[in-house]
């Protein structure tokens, strides 16, 4: 489920970030260590790979910090998980971190299996709501109508399926309601049902044309007819 979404790694001790790679690696993550935020922006940047699955940093680095860093994650990338990493007696800036948005929070020092477990999820997290987006976009496109047609009740599902039957033949249809019940916006889910799907949707407002201009406007008229 997980598949193809990249984890970052931020930390500036050199030993710790290669051990903690090392772990992810072993347990099926695609992972990259960086020691700052800067390489990491960097990289990303230069590669052109664009948004992460998930980000894993340290608070305290060298440059910009770990919280500097998600700050800008929300203002670019929100949907990103972002799990910070604090040390010993930093509990409060961690929690302040969860309030400014972060996914997760842990502790120093801490197990390979905690860490795994919090990329897993935050991983898991994003996937989903990736393919969520892709769902939306694919019923969208199967279902035009349900763009402008809004509701769920039997009396909506009702016309849904009236019009569904009805667009694909050549039948005139004729449309009756009330001022703002949404006669033209039937017409329009029919018309991008319809086989005439790619030619222009003309609405026409008759009670605005002067009943001795319907005529013409409405089916043309010859050179010189007036």
């Amino acid at each position: 489920m997980t598949d193809g979404l990249q984890v970052l790694f931020i930390e500036d001790d050199e030993l710790v970030r290669h051990a903690n790679v090392q772990s992810l690696m072993l347990g099926g993550f695609d992972v990259t260590g960086y020691p700052s935020v800067e390489a990491a922006l960097d990289a990303m940047h230069a590669a052109g790979a664009g948004v992460p699955g998930a980000i894993v940093t340290d608070v305290r680095l060298p440059g910009a910090s770990g919280l500097e860093l998600l700050s800008l994650m929300r203002e670019r990338a929100p949907d990103v998980p972002v799990i910070v990493v604090t040390g010993h007696g930093d509990i409060s800036m961690a929690v302040q971190a969860m309030r400014d948005g972060a996914y997760d929070f842990i502790e120093k020092p801490f197990s390979s299996e905690r860490l795994a477990d919090a990329v897993r999820r935050a991983l898991e997290r994003r996937a989903l709501q990736l393919e969520n987006r892709a769902l939306r976009r694919e019923l969208a496109a199967q279902r035009p109508d349900t763009v402008h047609i809004i509701g769920t009740s039997a009396a909506i599902e009702q016309v849904r399926t009236m019009i569904a039957n009805v667009a694909p033949t050549d039948a005139a249809v004729l449309i009756n309601g009330e001022t703002g019940t949404g006669k033209e916006l039937i017409a329009r889910a029919l018309h991008e049902q319809s086989a005439r799907r790619d030619r222009p949707f003309v609405a026409i407002n008759c009670a605005a044309l002067p009943e001795s201009m319907f005529e013409s406007e409405m089916f043309g008229y010859e050179q010189g007819a007036f």
